[in-house]
């Protein structure tokens, strides 16, 4: 696994309010559908672990997606918009609302509803992550 993807993951769990740190794992909850998730310490996923872009990294940029966007920076990589998801779940919003497109309506309720939830979940970090 590429190290800034290492580091992706570690700023979506350092900035869950859900995200524990035990030993060498951190453990959470996929965003989506709450299946218990598990990363190393060092940012490698395990088992089913994926590290989801809550609003999709192509609707950057799109005007149907500024309010969305906006609410994370304007910056897909922001911490605000990662998350800890499963594959599957992760996979399925791939093939549905991200492909659809900021345009389409329930597309973008979708997303706005994760984003709201990982924002709930959100936290500060505790050292800068």
């Amino acid at each position: 696994m590429r190290p800034a993807l290492r580091r992706l993951f570690l700023s979506a769990l350092a900035t869950d309010r859900e995200a524990q740190l035990d030993g060498d794992i951190w453990t959470t909850r996929c965003l989506h559908c709450r299946t218990r998730l598990q990363v190393r310490a060092d940012g490698t996923a395990m088992g089913a672990s994926s590290l989801e872009h809550v609003v999709p990294q192509a609707w950057f940029g799109k005007r149907a997606a500024a309010a969305l966007t906006a609410r994370v920076s304007d910056d897909a990589d922001d911490a605000r918009n990662l998350a800890v998801a499963c594959a599957r779940c992760n996979q399925d919003k791939g093939k549905g609302p991200d492909a659809r497109g900021p345009v389409d309506a329930r597309a973008r309720e979708v997303v706005t509803s994760l984003l709201d939830t990982r924002l709930a979940r959100w936290r500060e970090p505790d050292d800068g992550a």
